[in-house]
This record gives structure tokens, sequence and C-alpha cells, in this order.
């Protein structure tokens, strides 16, 4: 049934099952504070900018994980292969998990997550609220990218990209 309606208090969960139908691909964000390694689902991710090579993130204002990102200095977007929804329900729900995950520490100690689609090593560019998110811009110094099919998230479910449309 087609709904027509204006956003706002009371209609929030239909703005966010309308936003759901957009498919987007699945990433893990990671960086290090002071405490350790984090990782942060994420499907709320874009590039911006072939020149120069910058790409965005949008944490929410109220996740715990939130001043952290926004002040690292560096961060790893890690787009997830088809089979990784672990990955992402992983760091959805526990930020410092790592126990049992493959990842190893960059130059710059950021974690890296093993087996991921396509990792892009980023510096902090710049950050601009955004309603109940900040907007996080990565100057992309490094990708590493292997072939596959990628993690695709729409109306709450985990999917894969199908090439035989």
């Amino acid at each position: 049934m087609t709904e027509t309606f204006t956003p706002g208090a009371g209609r929030e969960r239909a703005l966010r099952t309308a936003f759901g139908s957009f498919a987007t691909g699945v990433t893990v964000v990671t960086c290090r504070d002071e405490k350790g390694p984090l990782g942060f689902t994420a499907n709320s991710f874009t590039s911006v900018s072939l020149d120069p090579p910058l790409l965005l993130w949008c944490p929410a204002i109220t996740s715990p994980r939130h001043d952290p990102y926004v002040a690292a200095h560096r961060f790893s977007v890690h787009v997830l292969e088809a089979d990784q929804s672990d990955l992402s329900e992983r760091f959805a729900i526990d930020a410092r998990d790592f126990q049992g995950v493959e990842w190893s520490e960059g130059p710059e100690g950021v974690p890296q997550l093993s087996r991921c689609l396509t990792r892009f090593d980023c510096r902090h560019f710049a950050a601009h609220g955004a309603g109940d998110h900040t907007i996080v811009l990565g100057l992309v110094e490094q990708v590493t990218h292997t072939p596959g099919v990628p993690l695709v998230f729409a109306l709450g479910a985990y999917g894969r990209f199908d090439t035989n449309i």
C-alpha cells in the first residue's frame, strides 16, 4: 500500500522504513582511541570526490562511539563481503569486541580487518554536524581491494548483489 506522509513527530518509524528501501553496502569503520581498537558498523557511507579522494560516513550523535570517531585522526572503512554479516552484527553491538576477529594493526595504529572486499585507509579531513548525525569526511590515503560480492542491507535485512539480473 502506497503511503504519502510528512516526516515529523510520530512518523520516525515510517521515515526509517522509507530510507531502508534504499539498498546500501555494509561497512565497518575502525579507529583507535586511548583504550584500544574500535569498530563501528555503518551503512551511511559514500564516495564524495576523486580529486582529492574523499569519502564520508555518518555516526549518530547519540552513539557512545560518536566522539572517538569524530576525534580520530586516522580511520579505515571496510566494505564487507557477502559472507561477513557476522562482523556487521558484532560491531553494531559492541565496538570493542575484537575477540576472534582476524585483524592486524596498520602503520598508523588503526585496526585493519582481514578478508574484507575493500579497505579505505583515511586521514580525518573534516566533520560537520547534520541533524542527529555527524558527517565525517575522510581523505583516502590508501585502498586495498579484492574482487568479490558485497554485503548489502535493505528493508532491515542482509542480502547480496545479484549480477545475473
